[in-house]
């Protein structure tokens, strides 16, 4: 290989970047959008993981989305900072605009190459998507050295076309070249045989990065990912969790661990820390009011439970029985046992330490902590889980129009339930009541006498984020209005608590997500 990178400079036979699209692709999937604090807090997140190219968004989709990848540039050191542009040379401008502060940075741009999208979505000739192609990455590299293209819909292109297509983007600048899985169709067998076809066949194929982007629709996105590597792909691209479009995106947690568990199959080097997968894992959960379901690889509650009773006989023995990786080397911690509430303010900043708060400002601990009292005063036992919970909810609090400051509500199985809420709305304190069908109900109708809104409840969900009778409530709530839907959080020993933070939490992200005016037509989704 004779490749040097403008960012990653003369790369070793059996480097493999991580492309990070969590802000960006997994952030397109409805009820996942952030607000750019939450964005920031995300991408610091991954800064500390060790991905390679953090892709922040889609600048040109709305001011916010500009706004929030201008601020990732301008603050966030380590990753490649991309942004992503249609073909366009209005979208390639603010691109740049937007990446501008960040040391490294990268524009990535694409457009459709299948026959369907041309036709259908394009309307465009094949002879017309080229000229595009070569138009756009000569644009983008006046503004960066670093320049992706990719083909839209790549696993379902004609080879022919694919190859002339990649050859225009090379000739023309591109130093990373994508050939997405959109539609998540293709198998891993299919897949190979396209990167190997490109790579053999294109002039110039050995002085780029290909990258294979995939979706989950088939539940292949991993599989299919791995096996371009296999056939020269370089770079993989994936999201946290594997949020994203439709079903979702590779999850770049699962990516990592099969090549740390299975070096004498996938025998490729990352920079990567594994140890912070878990913590990035719960913050987007907690962002993003999605958690990932308890039998998830690597990540989900249940990844290193045993409870047959042959299996925990054998673990007990000897972990390798059961467990092909160590729970540590993805941040789970063996004892999670540790503060009450007699644990003062240096045992609590130590922990926050130990679980990998090592950035928080002096004002978010006092607010945590505070926090942990109160719950401490309730619950006999405080886990990490708790203290993690706190803590991700009061940063998410910090910056929030609307903050939940107290409720007390009445239940009565005979009639109606009573709930009375104060919140603070721009920072003036306001007290709503109401009468509902249970005391959740009525918590509900009273944040709504406080804060007027149209959006309607599509759904309610709890789970205890601990075991015991006194452990924390969870809840997530889902709010829809004009076709916006956003998820919320909330946790407390109180269940009516919890879900009127996890309301509240969504009430905020409806109101950030109102004031994003998209200005791109549907086709703006890609890759």
């Amino acid at each position: 290989m004779s490749i040097n990178h403008p960012n990653f400079g003369k790369m070793a036979d059996n480097q493999v970047i991580v492309f990070d699209t969590t802000l960006r692709d997994g952030e397109q999937a409805p009820g996942f959008s952030m607000t750019t604090d939450e964005k920031l807090r995300m991408a610091a997140a991954l800064a500390s993981l060790g991905v390679d190219v953090m892709e922040a968004g889609f600048p040109a989709a709305s001011p916010n989305d500009f706004e929030s990848v201008h601020a990732i540039a301008s603050s966030i050191a380590g990753p490649v900072i991309a942004g992503l542009s249609r073909a366009a040379p209005g979208d390639i401008e603010r691109c740049a605009e937007a990446i501008k502060p960040a040391k490294r940075k990268r524009i990535h741009t694409f457009i459709a190459t299948s026959e369907l999208h041309m036709a259908a979505k394009l309307r465009m000739t094949p002879d017309q998507v080229i000229d595009t192609i070569r138009g756009s990455v000569t644009l983008a590299r006046k503004y960066s050295d670093d320049v992706e293209w990719s083909a839209e819909d790549a696993a379902r292109t004609d080879p022919d076309f694919l190859c002339r297509a990649v050859e225009t983007a090379i000739k023309a600048g591109a130093t990373t070249i994508n050939m997405p899985d959109t539609v998540g169709y293709t198998t891993p067998g299919d897949y190979a045989r396209i990167f190997a076809d490109v790579i053999a066949r294109v002039p110039g194929a050995d002085t780029v990065i290909f990258s294979a982007h995939c979706h989950n629709d088939l539940g292949l996105a991993v599989a299919n990912s791995l096996a371009a590597l296999q056939s020269g792909a370089r770079q993989f691209e994936g999201a946290i969790n594997g949020i994203g479009e439709r079903a979702g995106n590779t999850a770049i947690e699962e990516m990592v661990m099969v090549m740390r568990t299975r070096p004498d199959v996938y025998n490729y080097r990352l920079n990567v820390d594994s140890r912070q997968i878990l913590k990035a894992s719960k913050l987007l959960s907690a962002i993003t009011g999605f958690d990932v379901q308890p039998n998830k690889a690597i990540v989900g509650r249940n990844a290193f439970a045993h409870e047959a009773g042959i299996h925990q006989d054998g673990v007990l023995k000897n972990a390798l029985t059961y467990e092909i990786m160590t729970p540590e080397s993805v941040g789970w911690s063996k004892s999670s046992l540790v503060l009450g509430k007699h644990s003062g303010r240096a045992a609590f900043r130590d922990k926050l330490v130990t679980l990998g708060y090592t950035e928080l400002p002096q004002v978010a601990i006092d607010e945590a902590f505070a926090r942990f009292k109160e719950l401490a005063d309730r619950k006999k036992t405080i886990y990490d889980e708790d203290i993690e919970a706190l803590v991700d909810e009061t940063a998410a609090d910090a910056q929030a129009r609307i903050q939940f400051v107290s409720l007390s509500a009445a239940s009565h199985s005979d009639g109606k339930s009573e709930a009375r809420i104060t919140l603070s709305v721009d920072g003036v304190e306001k007290t709503g009541s109401g009468k509902g069908d249970g005391a959740v109900h009525a918590a509900f109708v009273a944040i709504r006498e406080v804060f007027p809104h149209e959006a309607a409840l599509n759904l309610f969900a709890i789970n205890a984020i601990t075991e015991g009778a006194d452990a924390q409530a969870r809840t997530t709530v889902r709010l829809e209005e004009d076709g916006r839907i956003v998820d919320g959080q909330g946790s407390d020993t109180d269940t009516v608590v919890s879900a009127s933070r996890a309301y509240v939490h969504a009430l905020n992200k409806l109101v950030a997500k109102r004031e994003r005016t998209v200005q791109l037509s549907p086709a703006f989704l890609t890759a």
